[in-house]
């Protein structure tokens, strides 16, 4: 069978797999910065219905998000699994079907336990100390919500598949159109138009569950109508369990979850800090941090690419194609950060116009905040653009465990003692909270490129790792 054309020449030289990172990175990149519109659609119809409301859907998503992003980390491990197989070549379309076949399982299991947790919201942000009035509204809102959360998790695998099949354009299309799809449903079911009943912050809700169920089938729709996508046929035998495949992806998965946990649990951190310390340098972090989030969606998309292609090699056993792939992604994410960082320093003002008027009087404490962070951020910049497509090189060589470790340290310890200390023990304040972020990202940063560096010597590459046995297909 053959494999994908962008994963095709095991000795491709360095050109040739810097254009194969980017016809990979390009459209899921796209297809990142596409999502965090889909989540901004949300906030801009709930903004309307007033500050309750709004507050109600903050905490509820700030809570869901987290979830779905950790969990999303667990089941795309089957990206890299489909890529090894694919460069093993050998039982390849029943390796594929398999990984994808149990990442599936996993998703509805991890699907089920986001349920069990938002049933649970009301409860759980009441003994965090929240208003009564906006726990309640809350819950409401994470009841409904949680019904997307097993259809979002197995368009997750579904993209992961796609990608490493070849056929990323497929994630930025679908991507596309859930945008539309969620604008027409917070339309309808907000504000009660087209004939459709006005619920309010519940209608966001039944909006997003109806987005997640759109963009499932959507990429099931993709998979069964494209030749190279259907012929590993990834919903054939759905009930048959690998328990292989299953206690693989946990292995490899589960420290990606507690990774991305471990830093959206500082960066959550930091906005109440910044919330004790006063609400204009809040309003003035969140929108340095929205800047800086929107420009990691680029590197964040090269770290995905970078995944599969190193995953190829990684099963092809070719050693030289695992460094050249690694070292083309961490190049290409770093020198689009250092564009982006120079953009920051050069052009803070209009950045912030994306935002609000920076011109305005009533934003004049928030903007020059903003404008403080924005200078911390272009170093930000540069280290977590880094971060993330080292940990997508490591991941492609199937190393999750350890980075793990180091970036739970990274983030909480040398990151959190930096931020109380400058933030609270000196008048940095808010230039203190950043620093502390910039800290954490420097130390995971230099502590992962160490551990890509040393990779031959730590015995992570092929010849070490031994692969699961044939099984049932």
């Amino acid at each position: 069978m053959s494999r994908p054309d962008i994963l095709e020449r095991k000795n491709a030289p360095w050109r040739e797999e810097a254009g194969a990172t980017f016809r990979l990175a390009w459209p899921l990149a796209a297809a990142n910065l596409l999502q965090m519109l889909v989540y901004a659609v949300d906030v801009m119809f709930v903004a309307r219905l007033g500050e309750i409301p709004l507050a109600a859907s903050s905490l509820s998503i700030a809570l869901f998000g987290t979830l779905m992003w950790a969990f999303s980390g667990l089941t795309g491990m089957v990206a890299a699994l489909i890529s090894a197989a694919l460069g093993r070549a050998s039982r390849a379309s029943r390796e594929v079907r398999r990984a994808t076949r149990m990442a599936l399982w996993l998703a509805v299991a991890s699907g089920v336990v986001v349920m069990g947790v938002c049933l649970a919201g009301e409860r759980a942000m009441l003994a965090m100390g929240q208003d009564a009035l906006v726990s309640h509204r809350a819950g409401d809102f994470l009841r409904i919500l949680m019904w997307a959360s097993i259809p979002m998790l197995i368009a997750n695998v579904l993209r992961s598949y796609i990608a490493a099949l070849g056929r990323p354009t497929f994630a930025t299309l679908i991507i596309g159109l859930a945008v539309g799809m969620s604008v027409l449903g917070n339309y309808m079911f907000v504000f009660g138009n087209l004939g459709a009943p006005a619920l309010g912050l519940e209608g966001s809700a039944l909006a997003a569950v109806l987005t997640a169920l759109f963009t499932m089938v959507a990429y099931i729709i993709a998979i069964l109508s494209d030749e190279r996508l259907s012929r590993y046929r990834p919903f054939a035998r759905l009930w048959s369990p690998d328990w292989t495949y299953w206690d693989r992806l946990l292995r490899l998965g589960l420290p990606v979850s507690l990774t991305v946990a471990a830093e959206a649990g500082l960066f959550n951190g930091a906005a109440f800090a910044m919330g004790l310390i006063g609400p204009s340098q809040l309003a003035g972090h969140t929108i340095a941090l929205q800047i800086a989030a929107l420009a990691f969606q680029i590197p964040f998309g090269v770290g995905q690419a970078a995944t599969i292609r190193v995953g190829y090699f990684y099963g092809a056993k070719n050693r030289e194609g695992i460094r050249r792939a690694g070292w083309v992604a961490i190049a290409t994410g770093g020198l689009f950060m250092i564009a982006t960082a120079s953009a920051m320093l050069l052009f803070p003002q209009a950045l912030l116009h994306i935002y609000l008027d920076p011109e305005a009087p009533r934003n004049a404490a928030l903007v020059g905040f903003a404008l403080q962070f924005i200078v911390i951020a272009a170093a930000f910049q540069v280290f977590d653009g880094l971060q993330a497509v080292t940990g997508g090189v490591l991941r492609g060589i199937q190393d999750t465990r350890i980075p793990m470790f180091i970036a739970i340290f990274s983030y909480w310890v040398p990151g959190l003692a930096t931020m109380i200390a400058l933030g609270f023990f000196t008048s940095l304040q808010g230039v203190g909270i950043w620093i502390g972020l910039l800290t954490a990202l420097v130390t995971v940063t230099v502590l992962l490129m160490g551990r890509w560096a040393k990779r031959e010597s730590l015995g992570l590459l092929p010849d070490s790792v031994s692969e699961p046995g044939p099984g049932r297909a």
